[in-house]
């Protein structure tokens, strides 16, 4: 297609015709569009010419689209639709396609508190979720091919092009088949669970092990457990503890979206078993105001809650 040839053709031509359509006639698009119907009858007509082809037939009152006429209604629909878009931005409406990473157990919880106040405060931004694990949620942010990024501080990400905001921190806690001793204890301390084969959450064979929270909370307690499993899906560890593979240790949101049955949640009281959880964005990129209205909304909702804390001793 030429696109010289579209320069020919006048958007207040589409408008007039698009209102005859709707409305029913020239008359009552004239006083929709504050037009004089002279004015309005002359933009079909020189629509028409430019077409080569009728698209109202005159010979009736008041005046029906031909065939072509019913052609061309949805495209000339579209094309004010999209000048619309256009019009809101220029205008300064916030607007915009946000690509939003996120590991499951936060995207469960956050995504749809966040949908649900963007439709209130900005409901032309868009939230498109990509849920994933936190190494490949960091890459994909470097890369450009995520906007933000719901994830724990750790592992590091190797950019220095990146900034982040912390959100919220999260215990770790142990996971135990309901049968298991330990499951009746108020709490209990990570020299207990090194003992226990071990099932955590993580991924495995990349060389990233020991900065993810569960073996740095060992590590800094000197200790060293058998670690039987990883695994990056909060159901399946806990169907791996259930059936007897292993004792789970994991961040307590990752339980509070997982069904349960089968197992007991127990606190650990050690210091440094927690996850902090951080929403990241590139600090070198271009700045948007979607993406900024976003992050007002995410830093502004509620955190997760847990059912424990005030009861576990100070180590």
């Amino acid at each position: 297609m030429d696109l010289r040839s579209v320069y020919h053709y006048r958007i207040d031509w589409i408008v007039s015709f698009v209102a005859v359509a709707h409305h029913g006639g020239f008359s009552a698009a004239a006083k929709a569009l504050y037009r004089s119907q002279p004015r309005v009858s002359s933009h079909v007509a020189d629509l028409e010419r430019e077409l080569g082809t009728k698209l109202l037939d005159r010979s009736v009152h008041p005046a029906v689209l031909t065939p072509e006429g019913r052609a061309l209604l949805p495209h000339a629909e579209e094309i004010l639709r999209r000048l619309g878009v256009l019009a809101d931005m220029t205008g300064g409406a916030v607007r915009g396609e946000v690509r939003l990473g996120a590991y499951p157990s936060a995207a469960a919880y956050l995504y749809p508190l966040a949908v649900r106040a963007l439709r209130e405060n900005h409901p032309r931004v868009r939230l498109v979720l990509r849920e994933g694990p936190s190494v490949a949620l960091g890459a994909a942010l470097t890369s450009g091919d995520l906007d933000l990024v719901l994830r724990p501080l750790l592992p590091l990400i190797g950019s220095d092009g990146v900034s982040s905001r912390l959100l919220w921190r999260e215990p770790l806690v142990a996971v135990f088949r309901d049968d298991h001793p330990l499951a009746r204890s108020p709490y209990v301390r990570l020299s207990q669970i090194a003992a226990l084969p071990l099932i955590s959450i993580g991924e495995s064979g990349e060389g990233n092990g020991r900065q993810y929270e569960t073996n740095l909370a060992f590590a800094s307690a000197g200790l060293t457990p058998t670690i039987t499993a990883q695994t990056n899906q909060p159901q399946t560890l806990v169907a791996l503890v259930r059936h007897g593979m292993g004792t789970g240790v994991t961040n307590s949101l990752a339980m509070t979206t997982a069904n349960i049955e089968g197992v007991t949640l127990v606190p650990i009281a050690d210091p440094h078993c927690e996850r902090v959880v951080a929403l990241w964005w590139r600090s070198d990129g271009v700045a948007s105001p979607a993406v900024a209205a976003v992050r007002d909304i995410m830093a502004r909702l509620p955190h997760p809650r847990w059912p424990w804390g005030a009861e576990i001793p100070a180590p």
